[in-house]
């Protein structure tokens, strides 16, 4: 365990000694920034995010080398990887089944994924923000894990905290895409003033890992926005103003390895 680590959510059905879904206290970075945060391409300085990372491998009795970063977007695109890399994969959801690498993904509000078939040696960890979770993000990260000999009936899939239905307000354009899918997705949304609805994105990710066989689910029901003394919330940071320049503000990282 870490000195000074104070808050991360362990999922009730991930290996204990094999995750975490990190939160924003335990770093070295200052002001808007603090404390834990990694996301490379904000203002902060590289040296705190090369701190953090280090202090990730410590948590696992790793080197912070061991880590894999993906470069992430709002895509569906999955890929597996054997080997530790940073920001060379364009992806937001990776696979592999190689026990020396921590499998990385960042989030500020997006769902972060984690998933794990101890049985058979595989894990995967998804960055599920509405866009990539609508295109099947999920499923295909899921596809990867099954090509490489993981069993649907044996995937565990853990989601950590992430911006909660209170406080998702959407528009109708984006409820649009989803009803244009499955009209049946309007049970996801909830009316909250004129041409506004709230999302229940943990409801609308858990029907998708129900429609491709994964039973074994948890969801942390921790909304970012609403904890500021735990987590970083892109929505709260654009809210409060404290956004000044594109992708610069603070994000989380959950991890999983085998």
């Amino acid at each position: 365990m870490l000195e000074g680590m104070v808050n991360f959510y362990l999922a009730p059905n991930l290996p204990a000694d094999k995750h975490a879904f990190f939160g924003r206290n335990g770093g070295v970075s200052k002001e808007l920034y603090a404390s834990f945060n990694f996301n490379r391409k904000s203002g902060d300085k590289p040296e705190h995010i090369e701190k953090h990372l280090e202090l990730v491998g410590k948590f696992y009795g790793l080197s912070g080398n061991a880590l894999m970063r993906p470069a992430q977007g709002h895509t569906n695109k999955a890929a597996y990887v054997d080997r530790p890399s940073r920001y060379e994969v364009e992806a937001d959801g990776v696979v592999t089944d190689r026990p020396d690498i921590i499998l990385g993904i960042t989030t500020a509000d997006c769902m972060p994924i984690l998933l794990a078939d101890t049985k058979h040696g595989i894990v995967g960890a998804v960055h599920a923000g509405w866009r990539g979770a609508l295109a099947g993000v999920m499923e295909n990260t899921v596809d990867i894990m099954l090509k490489k000999g993981a069993a649907i009936e044996d995937i565990a899939a853990a989601a950590g905290p992430c911006l909660q239905k209170e406080s998702f307000a959407t528009q109708s354009d984006m409820r649009d895409l989803f009803l244009a899918q499955d009209k049946l997705n309007d049970r996801f949304f909830t009316p909250c003033g004129e041409g506004r609805w709230l999302c229940d994105l943990e409801a609308y990710v858990c029907h998708r890992f129900n429609l491709i066989g994964i039973k074994n689910t948890s969801f942390s029901g921790i909304d970012t926005y609403t904890n500021p003394e735990l987590y970083f919330s892109y929505r709260r940071c654009r809210h409060q103003g404290q956004i000044t320049q594109k992708d610069d503000f603070p994000i989380e990282l959950s991890t999983i390895k085998l």
